[in-house]
């Protein structure tokens, strides 16, 4: 693909535009119809208090498309831009917020999934495959190695990563990315466990949390008081886990924060300011326990709609539902951009959709 293509703008235009990046990509474009009244009944209220979030006049836009598995999205106000993994296509993505164009960032990218930027404005990227590594993208372009072993074995696939205020660096490493072929290159776990690290200021690996089956997204609170980490497995359903952090980095008090129930699915998650956590979801694949009749033939349908689960489910602090925006595919990660920190980018299997709203990232 020329990573100088452009997306061009306009309504009709970026439909074009999504359609030669999709076809470069190999992946399926979706066409996209926004929301023409206001409110867009895409974004819902379960509580009234989710109300003062929502932008009465802001609709959900899908602003590129054409990946095959959307991941890791992390925004660079700085440069007025995001970055996101395309796992599959091993490679990472850049959306420029100034001329809505859509390029190729890196490519190979050792299939990139999380993505952050750090205090000082340096990417780092879970290499969840092949190199199975934390790294670091430095300012002239050179990637320095943060994490590759642990105990003198190799780490099994990193997944998503956050940096906490004192520059500490915290990453989740489950099986996904040597699982299968789909997203790298099926390989030998080597560590017993699937654990949640932390890199401390120095450079010292630890690990932290070792008793969470496959951790995937993690996020603080807002002071940073407490960590969440999904857990994909073993509870029966995908859960949200809330610890304690102590002043030394050591982490306690696990407590079951959000039950994913046995349908729905969560995946990457953000906080906002005031303590909410916004929750990529979808189906989590479960099938029915008896087959029904389709076309003739005895088939084992999904518990649950895809169509009715896809999109970002948000929990108030004390995890209650209060809002859900539906999006026309599996959400699996997101990020808060833009000029004042409350544009919602989100990942969604092939596109990347965004949606002001009345709320600002933690972080």
């Amino acid at each position: 693909m020329n990573t100088t293509r452009r997306r061009l703008l306009g309504a009709g235009a970026a439909m074009a535009g999504g359609s030669l990046l999709a076809s470069a990509a190999g992946a399926q474009s979706f066409p996209f119809r926004p929301n023409q009244r206001y409110p867009d009944p895409a974004v819902q209220i379960l509580d009234p208090s989710f109300a003062r979030y929502r932008i009465y006049s802001s609709t959900l836009e899908q602003v590129a498309t054409g990946m095959r598995w959307a991941e890791g999205p992390a925004y660079f106000p700085e440069g007025g831009y995001l970055l996101c993994s395309d796992i599959p296509n091993n490679r990472i993505m850049k959306y420029d917020e100034k001329d809505g164009s859509f390029t190729v960032f890196r490519e190979p990218a050792n299939f990139a999934n999380g993505n952050v930027r750090d205090r000082q404005g340096r990417l780092i990227t879970c290499e969840h495959s092949v190199t199975r590594r934390l790294t670091r993208t430095e300012r002239d372009g050179r990637i320095t190695v943060l994490a590759d072993s642990f105990e003198g074995k190799r780490l099994n696939a990193p997944n998503d990563v956050v940096v906490r205020s004192d520059d500490t660096i915290w990453f989740t490493d489950p099986l996904f990315g040597i699982n299968g072929e789909w997203e790298g290159s099926r390989a030998r776990p080597e560590q017993p466990t699937t654990n949640v690290y932390r890199i401390a200021a120095d450079g010292t690996l630890r690990a932290v949390i070792t008793d969470i089956v496959n951790p995937n997204g993690l996020a603080f609170s807002p002071d940073e008081s407490k960590l969440y980490v999904v857990e994909w497995r073993g509870t029966p359903n995908r859960s949200i886990w809330s610890f304690d952090v102590a002043p030394d980095g050591s982490v306690g008090n696990k407590t079951k924060l959000i039950d994913a129930a046995d349908q729905g699915a969560l995946d990457g998650f953000k906080v906002d300011r005031d303590g909410n956590l916004w929750c990529g979801w979808g189906s989590n694949g479960a099938l029915e326990p008896e087959p029904s009749m389709d076309g003739g033939r005895q088939v084992f349908g999904l518990r649950g709609k895809p169509e009715d689960l896809d999109g970002v489910m948000v929990f108030n602090p004390q995890g209650k539902p209060i809002g859900f925006i539906r999006l026309p595919e599996r959400c699996a990660n997101l990020a808060f951009g833009g000029p004042k920190n409350n544009r919602l980018y989100m990942t969604s299997s092939h596109s990347l959709y965004a949606l002001h709203v009345e709320a600002h990232g933690a972080v």
